[in-house]
Order: structure tokens, then sequence, then C-alpha cells
């Protein structure tokens, strides 16, 4: 192997292994403590009322994260800020 190039495979490996879990991390959505949060019936009220099936509800890291369906029955993943319900970031897979 080329020499040069046998010095930036760690240096390779390092960036990957920084950047991976950023790249696979959900939004930040709050800073505020657990404590001000809405409760989680609350919010799935809303988007249940809002025309949304809930298929999996669950905490991720600052967020609140569903997998559910749209009113158009698309699949879809939606972030959502815990203290006041808007949404961060929403994927929709049809």
């Amino acid at each position: 192997m080329n020499a040069p190039l046998r010095h930036l495979i760690p240096l390779v490996a390092v960036a990957t292994a920084l950047l991976a879990p950023a790249a696979i991390a959900g939004p930040k959505c709050t800073d505020a403590p657990r404590s001000k949060w809405m409760p989680e019936k609350t919010l799935q009220d809303r988007i249940t009322q809002a025309g949304y099936a809930i298929d999996k509800f669950k905490i991720s890291g600052s967020c609140y994260e569903i997998y559910g369906k749209d009113k158009a029955g698309n699949r879809v993943e939606i972030y959502y800020d815990p203290t006041d319900g808007r949404v961060v970031k929403e994927r929709i897979n049809d």
C-alpha cells in the first residue's frame, strides 16, 4: 500500500466513528427538563385528533417520536417538541 494512504486510513476511521452517531441521531427538540414536558397522552390525543394513526410512540432523546400513518395512509416518522407539541422533523414514506 502507498505510504501516504496508509496514514490516512486511521484518520478516516476516526472521522467516520465521530460522525456516524450524528447521522443516525434524531433532532434536538428541547432543552426543557422532563418535568416541563406535556403528558404523553395529551400529545397522543392531539395527534390522533389531527387524523394520524400511531403505531409506535416513544421518547427519543429530547423529543416525542411517533411512527404511524397520516390521513392519506402514508407511513410517517415525526419528532415533536414535548413542551408544546410542535413538529420538529417529519419524514413521509409513501
